[in-house]
């Protein structure tokens, strides 16, 4: 739910808009067709999986402002 001093730009109409569209229900995208996985890689680049680790321990080590 959106603060006062988030919609104090808004609409009554828009606000009722992103209200109902935030209850309406959500499904996944279709099943891909047998080209789009015949097209899709199997493997990944051993540099490209080394830089996404040491970006994961990078972001879980992570002191002060950028801390989640």
């Amino acid at each position: 739910m959106a603060t006062p001093d988030e919609t104090d730009n808004l609409s009554p109409e828009t606000i009722a808009a992103d209200e109902e569209e935030a209850q309406a229900p959500h499904t996944a995208d279709r099943e891909p067709t047998p080209e789009e996985e015949a097209a899709a890689p199997t493997s990944v680049d051993p540099g490209v999986a080394e830089a996404y680790d040491e970006a994961n321990k990078t972001g879980a080590n992570v002191k002060g402002e950028g801390e989640i």
